[in-house]
């Protein structure tokens, strides 16, 4: 058996309906091993839960922050929902599309950022929202968009 087999078996120890309760975290420790959930991963963790490529597909492909293709080595989710669309996510999303040369769902020809818009980030009481490599920016406006950018290019 391999590391990850182990490591999942022991997510499944930690929930009382095991396998099933255990897909969302084994999915991101997948994901965070591999830097996306390819098919082998997918597969991988299937074989590790007890459970078909297809259900571990059906529920990754549900949730935003699980990656269903090669991403960059940093990631900008711009959230598009209702709160964040009434303060200006369309203006920051296309500030970072200025500054990057990507439109959402592209990664930049270095390979170093994807650009996404994302459904929901979870802080409609601070918008507009903004997670860079999962840390969440509140209140981002297209101004602050280029010093963003610049941060990424400094890592």
């Amino acid at each position: 058996m391999t590391a990850f087999y182990d490591e999942v078996q022991g997510l499944r120890a930690r929930y009382p309906e095991g396998t099933r309760s255990a897909i969302l975290p084994a999915l991101r420790l997948a994901q965070e091993r591999h830097g996306w959930l390819s098919r082998e991963a997918l597969e991988e963790t299937a074989e590790a839960l007890e459970l078909t490529p297809a259900y571990c597909y059906s529920v990754a492909s549900f949730y935003d922050w699980f990656q269903l293709e090669p991403v960059g080595r940093h990631t900008v989710d711009v959230c598009t929902n209702v709160c964040c669309g009434l303060v200006n996510a369309q203006a920051v999303l296309d500030a970072f599309e200025r500054e990057l040369g990507v439109a959402p769902g592209e990664t930049t020809p270095d390979g170093q950022v994807t650009l996404r818009a994302v459904e929901c980030l979870g802080g409609c009481s601070t918008p507009t929202i903004v997670a860079l490599d999962d840390v969440y920016r509140q209140s981002v406006t297209p101004e602050d968009v280029p010093a963003i950018v610049a941060e990424l290019g400094n890592e």
